[in-house]
C-alpha cells in the first residue's frame, strides 16, 4: 500500500456535508495529496458499513482512502472484516483502516487497551476472509502498542505528537513498517493568533492521559501541560506560519523519521473544509 509523502487528515470528510466531502476528496486528489485520512467514525448506519469510506472511493480514482481511528470498542472486528470485503476489490486496492483503543475517559468499557488491540487484531487475522495485514494500521503512541503495530500491521499513525516522538517511534519501528504522522498546523503568521487557535484545537485532548502520557515521555513536564499548553508545547506540537514555513516545518518531521504526513489544517469547525488552505500548500509543498 503506498501512502505517498503527503495527504489531507479531515474531520469535516466524517461531519460535513456528503456532497462537499466528495468534491472536496476530488480536488485533494486533484492537487497531488495522496492520502486521504477520515477523522471521525467513518460508519454512518446502525449495519456499521463503511459508508463514508466508499462514499470517498467513489469520489475518486487514485487516493488512498484511511478511515483515521476505528475504534476497537465500538465495531466488532467481523463486522468491520466483513464490512471490508463488501467493498469491491479495487476500492480495497486503495483503503487502509487506522485501528485504535480511544481512551478510558471517553469509553466505559476501556480495559487493558494492549491486550484489546492484540485480540482485535487475532480476531481480524482468523476471519473468513481475515482482513489483509496490509490494509491496517494502529493509532498507537506508547512503546508496546508500537512494537503491536510494527509486528502485526502496516505500521503506525500517531496524533499529536513532536518531533522527538518521531524520532523515537522510527527507531521502535526500524525499517520497513510505515510511519504515517498526523501533523496538524495553523496557517496563520502572528504568534499569538495562531497559538490560540493551536490551544483550542488542542483543548480536547489535554485532559487524556494517553496523550499526556505520551508527550511526558518526550521531555515536556506537567506545567507544560497546564493551562492550556505552555508555548514549548504549542510549538513543539502544532506548525504554524506562512506557507513555507509550514512545509520546512514537514520536511523537518520527514527527516526525523515520518514516512508519510497527513497534513490537518486547524479549523474553525469539524464540518469546515480547508480546501484554500491546501490550495496554497499543495503549491509549495507538493512542488517540492
Amino acid at each position: 500500500m503506498e501512502l505517498g509523502m503527503f495527504g489531507i487528515w479531515s474531520l469535516a470528510f466524517t461531519h460535513g456535508d456528503p456532497g462537499e466531502a466528495a468534491d472536496a476528496a476530488a480536488e485533494a486528489e486533484e492537487l497531488g495529496y495522496e492520502t486521504l485520512w477520515l477523522g471521525g467514525d467513518p460508519g454512518g448506519n446502525p449495519r456499521g458499513d463503511l459508508v463514508t469510506v466508499a462514499r470517498m472511493l467513489d469520489a475518486t480514482r487514485r487516493a488512498v482512502v484511511a478511515p483515521a481511528c476505528v475504534s476497537v470498542w465500538d465495531r466488532p472486528a467481523d463486522q468491520l472484516a466483513r464490512a471490508y470485503h463488501a467493498l469491491p476489490p479495487a476500492d480495497r486496492e486503495r483503503l487502509v483502516i487506522g485501528l485504535g483503543v480511544s481512551h478510558c475517559e471517553i469509553v466505559s468499557t476501556y480495559r487493558r487497551p494492549y491486550t484489546a488491540m492484540a485480540g482485535y487484531l487475532e480476531e481480524l487475522d482468523s476471519g473468513v476472509p481475515p482482513l489483509p495485514v496490509s490494509a491496517r494500521l494502529i493509532g498507537a503512541h506508547g512503546p508496546r502498542m508500537t512494537r503491536l503495530a510494527a509486528d502485526r500491521t502496516l505500521g503506525v499513525h500517531p496524533y499529536l505528537v513532536d518531533t522527538e516522538h518521531v524520532i523515537r517511534t522510527r527507531e521502535l519501528l526500524g525499517d520497513g513498517p510505515l510511519l504515517a504522522l498526523e501533523q496538524t498546523v495553523v496557517a496563520h503568521t502572528d504568534p499569538a493568533v495562531a497559538r490560540a487557535r493551536a490551544r483550542w484545537t488542542l483543548s480536547p485532548y489535554m485532559s487524556l492521559a494517553n496523550y499526556r502520557a505520551a508527550w511526558l515521555r518526550s521531555g515536556f513536564t506537567e506545567e507544560d501541560l497546564a493551562g492550556g499548553g505552555s508555548d514549548r508545547l504549542i510549538d513543539a506540537l502544532f506548525l504554524w506560519g506562512n506557507t513555507e514555513d509550514i512545509a520546512a516545518g514537514l520536511a523537518e518531521r520527514l527527516k526525523a523519521g515520518a514516512d508519510h504526513i497527513a497534513v490537518q489544517i486547524a479549523t474553525e469547525s469539524r464540518g469546515t473544509f480547508a480546501r484554500s488552505a491546501w490550495r496554497e500548500l499543495a503549491g509549495v509543498l507538493l512542488a517540492r
